[in-house]
């Protein structure tokens, strides 16, 4: 007697039952089960357009209609019986369907194929994940504008090499990160519209001789336009390799966010406060604070590159059109955007509530000779050639070092003793406050252009 698989729907060419590992191996329920409401969202819309063009008739939609219904409720409720004899998610539900309308249950996967169908699943799944961390991200922005709103005005080093360059101020240096975060944005925007197209109608990879609709598919789904190309609409995963690079980018940004979180809540800088709900206790050391959530979020922009690499790898070789290989997009992917909203949520929650210590950041950059650029400035405006202007200024910041002095610390004579042509006034750019303020044109640490940029960030907003 020959030994067929009758369980699966798709079993009737084999003369032999899976082996038990090879069905374990091959399955890919386990993961892609979460992209279920995205498979009724694109199985109501294949329905109804096949009645739209006379394929199905209309009982035969709404039977369908119908018990995917009662099927995304078993799920929400949880159920609903997943097997991993049915493989995936496609192939759960068909089944499911066809148990509670007969045979129009069957007549569902007419004019197309699990390998548009998937693809088409996950253009839905990718277009409301994007979503959902582009509202993270653009609460993360609100939060930094408020915080830079607040501190407009503190006085803190910048750093080129982490050493002290030139002051600035706090909300000049959180701009920064509102400006690396406004990319972000852009780029996930502008990933969205190369997800959102419809592959839906390619079926396996040459289309259907059935006469569909794929711009009413389209229109009920929400998609700008179908693919132009059916081939390439069942093998393509560039939309999904572009948001896990738009993925790492934001990922790198959190990354260099928490580098710099990190360093200011040490005892060296002593620049912030980090909130006590973000960090945690050492098991022996009593007094320490670790800034455990920023720790984290670096080290996941690691997690999130490595999706990137595993899915450029994944699609190096793969000749036209569907390869098994594709399976392995999706657990990739769904980490991705895991990943990416709980870190941008954390950090949304967490800036908020971040102290920064004033006084320190003030005094941390009177000791780097943080104005030396400033003295050099205005030499040049007295008319001394800027190499000449560098090397007097050199000269002067050796004399602050040898007598543990700030430039502006030092006298009159003394600094006229590096050149003629300083006067009193030079005293008024000597001070942070002074430096800070000279820089007041488009994209300077000056108050007032902060204080402007903020306005225009949050009316782009």
């Amino acid at each position: 007697m020959t030994n067929i698989n009758t369980e699966k729907l798709s079993s009737a060419r084999f003369a032999e039952a899976t082996d038990a590992f090879v069905e374990v191996f091959t399955a890919s329920v386990d993961f892609d089960q979460r992209m279920a409401a995205q498979d009724i969202q694109g199985s109501i819309a294949h329905a109804t357009m096949l009645a739209y063009c006379g394929i199905l008739t209309e009982q035969e939609r709404d039977d369908i209609i119908r018990g995917l219904t009662q099927i995304s409720e078993e799920i929400a409720k949880g159920e609903f019986v997943w097997s991993i004899k049915q493989e995936d998610v496609h192939m759960n539900i068909e089944a499911r369907l066809t148990d509670l309308i007969g045979i129009a249950g069957k007549k569902l996967h007419t004019g197309r194929s699990r390998n548009d169908q998937v693809a088409t699943d996950i253009r839905l799944y990718m277009r409301h994940e994007i979503q959902v961390i582009t509202a993270q991200l653009t609460r993360l922005q609100h939060a930094i504008l408020n915080l830079a709103e607040q501190h407009f005005d503190t006085i803190m080093p910048g750093f080129t090499h982490l050493q002290v360059a030139q002051p600035i101020t706090f909300g000049h240096h959180l701009m920064a990160w509102f400006e690396m975060l406004s990319r972000d944005a852009e780029r996930l925007q502008d990933c969205l519209k190369r997800v959102n197209v419809l592959p839906l109608g390619a079926a396996a990879l040459a289309g259907t001789s059935y006469p569909i609709d794929r711009y009413k598919t389209a229109e009920l789904l929400g998609f700008s336009r179908p693919s132009a190309n059916s081939l390439d609409s069942v093998s393509d995963r560039d939309f999904a390799i572009e948001f896990t690079a738009v993925g790492s980018l934001i990922m790198i940004h959190l990354s260099r966010f928490s580098e710099e979180l990190i360093l200011w809540s040490s005892a060296q800088f002593d620049f912030i406060d980090m909130p006590d709900a973000f960090c945690t206790g050492s098991s022996i050391m009593p007094q320490k604070k670790n800034p455990d959530v920023p720790e984290l979020v670096r080290g996941k922009s690691g997690r999130v590159t490595g999706n990137l690499m595993s899915l450029l790898m994944l699609m190096k070789s793969q000749p036209l059109a569907y390869n098994k290989d594709n399976q392995e997009d999706k657990e990739p992917l769904f980490d991705t955007a895991d990943t990416l909203i709980n870190c941008l949520r954390a950090y949304a929650d967490m800036i908020p509530h971040l102290r920064a210590k004033k006084d320190n950041m003030y005094n941390s950059a009177k000791r780097g000779f943080a104005t030396a650029t400033d003295l050099a400035d205005y030499l040049v405006r007295k008319g001394m050639a800027f190499r000449d202007a560098h090397e007097a200024v050199g000269l002067a910041v050796r004399l602050g070092v040898d007598t543990n002095r700030d430039l502006s610390e030092l006298s009159l004579e003394e600094l006229q003793g590096f050149s003629v042509l300083i006067t009193e006034d030079v005293f008024d750019y000597l001070t942070l406050e002074g430096s800070v303020a000279a820089r007041k044109h488009i994209g300077g640490t000056a108050p007032e252009t902060v204080k402007a940029a903020i306005a225009t960030a949050r009316l782009a907003m």
